[in-house]
């Protein structure tokens, strides 16, 4: 199937011929879907404190904190294109000689549109667009209303304007203070200091792309300083790629390689599953994770924050009996009722279900089977009521080999043609913010390799388009979904205030993205 020049080019990606091999199986195969039991609800998967529980929890965090490495990964690399679909069909659209706003949306039913220039003034870009009309644009206020809009726009997203769209979300203006705006890059930075900083240093890691990594670069110089100043923290910022090692091919719709037009395989990025790789590359014991575009101002961020530091303290939690009762099978120092103990522990705090078999097992082989279960990495997710809002969801999740577990499943790996499978979907009552904590370390303080607690079967197809050609694509397990199928989980309930994510630009006229 493949040409000498073809292993090469597999070679020359760190890829395996088997692996792509693989690759190609698994497409032709098709995809394994989730076999959903339930959904996870209050007290059956999720574990929500009432207040007087969290001040002690938060207070174990801030007590170790000190002593612990802690690093925020932050996957950044997500350019903001689709954050202003409805702005290029407005330009591809609008006639600025026949039409207006109001017939503009009604013509097409656009309230985007409307909601947009209603507010252009609240928006934290607005200064910027209209200083570089300025430069552009002198006879701006000599236009019609309908060609001022047109205008306003057009510079924003053309790349001979400000180029927005060309930018990750991150770089782009996403909260006003007064007459200055931040970017969501120097918000996270700030929000570090609330949670995730020990021995006033805070260390932050972004996946972006290799082509945005320079303006990440240029803006890191331009605001260090002055936030180093002002929080009284030294900040250890580090950036990375995916890796060219976790893409994937696609195949045709009659099953062949894709090719590009020069006749090489067609290569893409193997979806935020590919992260879990730099993941795997930190020193930390323990990880936060949080999407870019997933922030909020200042005085909301002081008060969320707290919730970050329950996540924190519930791992700590749990790593600490974790981490006592591997020391307590190496010493061999355990009875029955220890096992039964640890056993207890592993159902109710970990949501482990012991194999059926487990209570006729010798001695020996359930404390061995014991060691296995817990010497795993640790997550704690915070998982917000639904309210529309789109998200992996937190589920029972029956395996191959008929073991139960917590897991957070995607849409995309549920058969929703499956009548019951529909219907448990339906019944969920909350989803997954991408709001986790990880504990990267096992008890003797060696860091776990990430990669052995992959569920491969999790991965994901998608039919794509590529000038015009459909293709079968394949996407490597989601980061929070497959990729950590064989952590241990435990989900916690946060607020819905906590998720505050900006999919389109009229996103950042929410309360939360708005100083006051």
């Amino acid at each position: 199937m493949f040409t000498e020049k073809d292993i090469d080019q597999i070679h020359d990606k760190g890829i395996t011929l088997d692996q792509v091999n693989a690759q190609i199986n698994r497409l032709k195969n098709g995809m394994t879907h989730s076999d959903l039991l339930s959904a996870a609800t209050i007290n059956r998967g999720i574990h929500a404190f009432q207040n007087e529980e969290i001040a002690p929890i938060i207070q174990l965090y801030e007590n170790k904190k000190e002593q612990l490495n802690i690093v925020k990964f932050v996957p950044a690399s997500g350019a903001a294109t689709r954050m202003f679909k409805f702005l290029f069909q407005f330009l591809k659209r609008f006639n600025t000689a026949k039409d207006d706003i109001k017939k503009y949306v009604e013509k097409y039913g656009d309230s985007l549109i409307d909601v947009f220039m209603a507010n252009l003034k609240t928006f934290p870009f607005y200064g910027e667009v209209m200083n570089k009309i300025k430069e552009e644009t002198p006879n701006f206020k000599a236009l019609s209303e309908a060609e001022q809009y047109y205008v306003f726009v057009k510079t924003m997203l053309d790349e001979n304007g400000l180029n927005y769209s060309f930018f990750p979300k991150g770089l782009l203006p996403f909260h006003k203070y007064g007459n200055t705006y931040i970017t969501a890059f120097e918000e996270h930075l700030y929000e570090a200091t609330l949670y995730a900083s020990s021995e006033g240093k805070a260390n932050l890691h972004f996946t972006v792309s290799e082509k945005h990594h320079d303006y990440f670069l240029k803006e890191l110089q331009k605001i260090k300083p002055c936030l180093e100043q002002s929080t009284n923290v030294t900040f250890n910022v580090s950036f990375s790629y995916q890796k060219e090692a976790t893409e994937t091919l696609a195949l045709t719709k009659d099953g062949k390689v894709f090719r590009n037009e020069d006749g090489s395989i067609l290569f893409r990025p193997g979806g935020h599953g590919a992260l879990l790789e730099n993941l795997n590359d930190l020193d930390a014991d323990i990880v936060f994770i949080k999407n870019i575009d997933n922030i909020v101002v200042k005085e909301k961020n002081k008060e969320y924050s707290k919730y970050k530091k329950l996540l924190a303290g519930v791992l700590l939690r749990a790593q600490n009996q974790v981490f006592n009762y591997l020391n307590q099978l190496d010493k061999g120092d355990f009875d029955d009722a220890d096992i039964t103990a640890m056993a207890y522990f592993l159902r109710k705090q970990l949501s482990v279900y012991l194999d059926s078999d487990f209570g006729d097992l010798s001695f020996e082989k359930k404390a061995a089977y014991l060691r296995e279960k817990f010497n795993r990495p640790i997550r704690v997710c915070g998982m917000v009521k639904n309210e529309g809002e789109p998200g992996g969801g937190p589920f029972w999740v029956k395996d191959a080999n008929g073991e139960i577990s917590l897991q957070i499943v995607e849409f995309a790996q549920i058969d929703f043609s499956k009548k019951g499978q529909q219907s448990t979907v339906y019944k969920a009552t909350h989803f997954n913010p991408t709001d986790l904590v990880c504990g990267m370390k096992n008890y003797k303080g060696e860091s776990f390799n990430l990669l052995d607690f992959v569920d491969s079967e999790a991965a994901f197809i998608t039919m794509k388009t590529q000038n015009g050609v459909d293709m079968q694509v394949l996407e490597l397990p989601g980061l929070w979904n497959g990729s950590m199928a064989h952590w241990n989980s435990i989900f916690v309930e946060v607020p819905v205030e906590t998720f505050n994510p900006v999919k389109t630009v009229s996103d950042l006229l929410k309360p939360a993205h708005q100083a006051s």
